[in-house]
């Protein structure tokens, strides 16, 4: 049987009414999947041309608008598999072979789809990069994955010729650049065959955070999100022909799971909203205007669309709704149904992984806990262990979330890192994830939150010493400490601990300083916004800094709304935003 026919019986199990029946079959398939051996797939070939350009080549597969201009662009599946070709072909025909790495960073234009489709088809190792990060970034991705090719807007390619040591073998630009070829002009054939990828050769390798040391590369396969991603469009339940949106930035992983992979696998339409500044209300008129059926946004999205009159939209569309990134307040949840009649589907997963824990749709109607963020989804077998590494059996107790490999090693589990090793990811039969979490009677699971220091803000993840070591480039710091500061809109914003080396005192212009120094330097969700200056930082007897021990203290000093002597925030510094 070819594999693309285990595509096909998916296809047709998520056309289920979302009931039992339906839990049952899905059940019985993953288990399938989970036993089934894959020697080489190419989800481009095998699913996209040869399911959905086969037998639906006039449906939509992209809609892009641009809430800015007004602008809107379209591509059945034809087109745009012929687009993905010709781009596969030009970047062949220009020496870039299977396993090359092609980087990309743009904001939310259609290239974006196009590349990620170049990625599987050509057997290329994408490296999706967000068009907010910095020269500093790039310079660290760039030693990481030598760049075979690069894909820019314009202002992007700017900051790419300014990051780039040695010249790589394509640079094509959306627009016009000097020394870059444009995007308009690649002539490749619009039929092209598929690399012939094993499961375990790369095609994607995303960037994430952790907590010491600059990002880790996490590299995925030619299975691990292309076949992995199965589970996640069970999980938000798109269906053939449906519109589905995600609001999600280019660049990171939930790109290619919500906006890519889980509507594409099952033949639906992706719209693509494009805006140059995040509007709740223009947002939300579009998911109604254009009659989205299913629709995925992180919470701190969802948080903004409770400061909108939610009663002015129909939503006579929208058939189901996800939530994923961090923990989805249950407020949240009721005000959302009351409003709308739909209920909030909360799901988790990681970069490294596909959709782990979640709130399937057989959930709707009666079975969600607002606040839970669901139960272990089929394709993986998650438990929770104690800080020993010994299983966790008793309700309430909370563990580490990890995925259990003695039994079957996930297909949508990412294979390594890449840059640097996260030593304590893989450890015996378990892979860590670094997050923490409990399960009641019922076996619902139960966000708590991260094992280590990393920071979760606005659906990005900070590591503390990116942050750190920005600060301490500046002639005052002595030493740094950041950690998660709680907020409600954004779950944490980014807080920095400094003490100042002697010769300098505490000061607005000197909070004013620091924050212009961190805004030159680091990408914006990563600057801090809180700078508060102390005497020392708590420390273990080996000297290390005990974050754990002020994002406590941080913790309860929000609760009884306390602000330090010498604390100064970002938004308290009208400089900084005319700048």
């Amino acid at each position: 049987m070819a594999f693309g026919e285990l595509f096909e019986e998916f296809i047709e199990l998520v056309k289920l009414e979302d009931n039992e029946e339906k839990a049952k079959k899905m059940e019985q398939f993953f288990a399938k999947l989970n036993s089934t051996k894959i020697d080489r797939f190419n989800w481009a070939d095998e699913v996209f041309e040869g399911i959905h350009v086969k037998r639906n080549p006039n449906n939509l597969a992209l809609r892009w608008v641009d809430l800015d201009t007004g602008e809107e662009k379209k591509w059945t599946y034809e087109e745009f598999a012929k687009w993905g070709n010709r781009l596969v072909s030009y970047l062949r025909d220009h020496g870039i072979e299977k396993g090359g790495y092609v980087h990309v960073m743009m904001p939310l234009l259609p290239e974006v789809w196009v590349t990620h489709y170049a990625f599987v088809k050509g057997g290329f190792v994408g490296v999706p990069t967000a068009n907010i990060l910095k020269e500093r970034d790039l310079e660290y991705r760039f030693k990481v994955c030598k760049p075979d090719a690069v894909i820019a807007d314009e202002e992007s390619a700017k900051i790419v010729d300014n990051a780039l040591k040695e010249e790589p073998k394509v640079k094509l630009v959306i627009g016009d650049r000097s020394g870059w070829e444009s995007m308009d002009d690649i002539d490749g054939s619009s039929n092209c065959e598929g690399a012939n990828t094993m499961a375990d050769d790369p095609i994607f390798c995303f960037f994430t955070s952790g907590t010491t040391g600059l990002p880790k590369g996490v590299l995925h396969t030619a299975t691990s999100y292309p076949v992995g991603h199965l589970i996640t469009a069970c999980i938000i339940n798109c269906k053939p022909g449906d519109v589905h949106n995600n609001l999600s930035a280019p660049g990171w992983a939930k790109f290619a799971w919500s906006s890519f992979f889980a509507p594409f696998i099952v033949g639906a339409t992706v719209l693509g909203i494009h805006f140059s500044r995040f509007n709740a209300e223009r947002y939300l008129e579009a998911v109604d205007g254009y009659g989205v059926n299913t629709f995925c946004a992180p919470p701190t999205a969802w948080r903004m669309f409770m400061l909108v009159d939610l009663k002015k939209f129909e939503f006579d569309s929208l058939r189901d709704v996800v939530s994923a990134g961090e923990p989805l307040n249950p407020e949240i949840f009721e005000r959302w149904k009351e409003h709308t009649g739909t209920e909030i589907r909360d799901f988790y997963g990681q970069t490294e992984s596909t959709a782990m824990i979640g709130n399937p749709p057989w959930f709707k109607g009666g079975r969600i806990i607002p606040g839970s963020f669901g139960r272990p989804t089929f394709m993986y077998d998650i438990t929770l262990v104690d800080d020993d590494g010994r299983e966790i059996t008793e309700p309430g107790e909370v563990g580490h979330i990890v995925v259990r490999l003695s039994r079957w090693r996930p297909i949508g589990l990412f294979v390594r890192y890449l840059g640097r090793e996260r030593e304590d990811a893989f450890v015996g039969d378990y892979y860590y994830t670094g997050d923490k979490a409990y399960f009641d009677e019922k076996g619902y699971w139960w966000f708590v939150g991260r094992a280590d220091d990393v920071i979760k803000t606005s659906d990005y993840r900070v590591g503390p010493f990116e942050v750190e070591s920005a600060l301490l480039e500046h002639p005052a710091v002595a030493e740094a400490a950041v950690v998660g500061s709680p907020d409600p809109i954004r779950w944490q914003i980014v807080k920095a601990f400094v003490v100042l080396k002697p010769g300098y005192e505490p000061s607005r212009e000197l909070a004013l300083d620091l924050f212009r120094h961190c805004k030159r330097i680091l990408a914006k969700f990563k600057i801090p916004r809180i700078i508060e200056f102390v005497d020392s930082l708590p420390k273990t007897i080996s000297g290390k800094i005990r974050r754990v021990e002020l994002r406590a203290l941080e913790e309860e000093r929000k609760k009884r709304g306390e602000r330090g002597e010498h604390e100064y925030f970002y938004n308290e510094f009208p400089e900084l935003k005319s700048e």
